[in-house]
C-alpha cells in the first residue's frame, strides 16, 4: 500500500467530498467514485436500515490487498476505500470507493474492479432490518467462500 491508498472502517457517516479529497491532486485528470447506499426495499420487504459487522484487522488487510491488485493492473494515483460498520439508515452510504488517475479509463475500470472484489473477498457481514421488526443476515452472491460451500 502506498501513501495514496486509504482503507478505512468507520461508524461515522461517509462523505463523498472527503473520499474525493483523499485521492485528489493537480497532476490527475480523473476521479471515479462508487457509492453504495442503503435502499429502502428488498424482495418486497421495506428495509429500515442495514447493520454491518467486520473483524477490522482482517477486513483492512483484505482491502489493502485490493489496492495492491489495482496497482498491479492500472496506473493509479490514489485509492480511498471507506466502509461503514454499525447501523446505516436508508439513503446513507455504506461504502465509498474513490480512485484517481491521469485518464478516466484506468480509474473507471479500477473502481469497478474494487467494488466487485470487495464484495467477493472482504469479510463484512450485513444484516437487513425490516419495517415489520424482522431481521435477516445477508450474504453477497459474489463471496468466493460461499460459492465453495454450495452444493
Amino acid at each position: 500500500m502506498t501513501t495514496n491508498d486509504i482503507v478505512r472502517l468507520t461508524t461515522d457517516v461517509l462523505s463523498v467530498e472527503e473520499a474525493t479529497s483523499l485521492v485528489s491532486d493537480t497532476s490527475i485528470g480523473a476521479t471515479s467514485i462508487f457509492i453504495g447506499t442503503t435502499r429502502d426495499n428488498f424482495e418486497g420487504k421495506k428495509v429500515l436500515q442495514l447493520e454491518y459487522e467486520a473483524y477490522e484487522p482482517q477486513t483492512l488487510s483484505e482491502m489493502k490487498k485490493i489496492c495492491a491488485a489495482i496497482r498491479d493492473k492500472w496506473v493509479i494515483h490514489g485509492i480511498a476505500m471507506l466502509h461503514r460498520t454499525g447501523n446505516v439508515p436508508v439513503g446513507e452510504a455504506s461504502v465509498i470507493i474513490a480512485i484517481s488517475s491521469k485518464h478516466r479509463k484506468e480509474s473507471l475500470e479500477a473502481v469497478e474492479f474494487a467494488i466487485n472484489t470487495l464484495k467477493a473477498t472482504v469479510p463484512i457481514w450485513k444484516k437487513e432490518v425490516y419495517e415489520d421488526g424482522k431481521t435477516e443476515w445477508k450474504q453477497n452472491k459474489e463471496c468466493f467462500w460461499m460459492a465453495n460451500t454450495q452444493s
